[in-house]
């Protein structure tokens, strides 16, 4: 691909530490790009990873979480994105892996990590770990990813409520991440109606995404602290997608803001049409 200097949508990210004095392990990239010479259609990618383990080794993970995933799609040739993606946090996971065996201090290092590349207005996902991606449309949110957590997996099986997962000793026991001795598996179910089967889920890959659209990529480091529909509400009380980042972070942080916090929203503009419909998130469709 050929990277661009004008991104085709609105872009907001911002990282914080939080309040508890600890290291930003997180870390994230957003790029832009067109496709190839005889293939012009924009490309925009962007990756959240949350780093693992103490000692500064979950910044270096996550630090090679992002520029391995990220080379790895800005290097491809744009044709296979689910595939590219695949192999590019394979890649991740095995540089962190090797670096971990490497050094006694940093042995058991690892990263989240939660990709959108859209290309032109087909969106792709993949994600591994906790870090989340949702979609807001209209007056609604939704959850694009499920976590790999021991609490999911006890939701799932129903042996505790979502309200319980919130406050359970397990909620940071991660089931899959990379770095670890085995590739992780990576998901690429995207969740958008309820009720969708994985077959169903997987299938929605290359979503035509609508003006109006916003896409938020972030690590629990938010989640964990500021819930689905006060996300929601946050971002519609604010005039630019980055006041919604700022007040995102904010939020958490005003709430004790005990981990890391990194945010990334992706907005697509207006379209040349006339709205005639007024109202929620118009403020995206605006300039920066």
């Amino acid at each position: 691909m050929i990277r661009s200097s004008n991104a085709h949508m609105h872009v907001a990210a911002l990282s914080h530490p939080g309040m508890s004095g600890k290291n930003n392990e997180d870390r994230f990239a957003v790029s832009s790009f067109t496709i190839s010479v005889d293939d012009p259609r924009p490309a925009l990618f962007a990756v959240v990873a949350d780093g693992i383990g103490g000692h500064r080794a979950g910044e270096v993970a996550a630090e090679l979480a992002v520029n391995y995933i990220s080379q790895g799609v800005s290097e491809s040739n744009g044709k296979k994105p689910l595939k590219i993606l695949e192999t590019a946090i394979h890649d991740a996971s095995q540089a962190i892996a090797a670096h971990s065996a490497s050094k006694t201090e940093q042995e058991g290092m690892g990263a989240t990590c939660a990709c959108a590349w859209i290309v032109d207005h087909s969106l792709y996902i993949s994600h591994v770990g906790d870090s989340r991606i949702y979609l807001v449309r209209g007056m609604q949110i939704r959850r694009l990813t499920v976590d790999h957590t021991w609490v999911q997996e006890a939701i799932e099986k129903g042996i505790i409520s979502p309200e319980q997962a919130r406050d359970h000793p397990n909620v940071h026991v991660i089931r899959r991440y990379l770095g670890s001795v085995h590739l992780p598996e990576v998901d690429f179910r995207m969740y958008l109606e309820d009720g969708e089967d994985e077959e169903e889920a997987l299938g929605n890959q290359g979503y035509e995404m609508e003006p109006g659209d916003v896409l938020l990529l972030c690590s629990d480091g938010l989640t964990d602290l500021v819930w689905d529909d006060e996300i929601l509400q946050i971002m519609r009380s604010k005039s630019s997608v980055r006041a919604a980042a700022e007040a995102l972070v904010d939020t958490a942080n005003q709430r004790g803001g005990h981990d890391n916090i990194t945010v990334v929203l992706i907005a697509v503009p207006r379209s040349s049409k006339p709205n005639k419909k007024k109202g929620f998130l118009d403020w995206l469709f605006g300039e920066e």
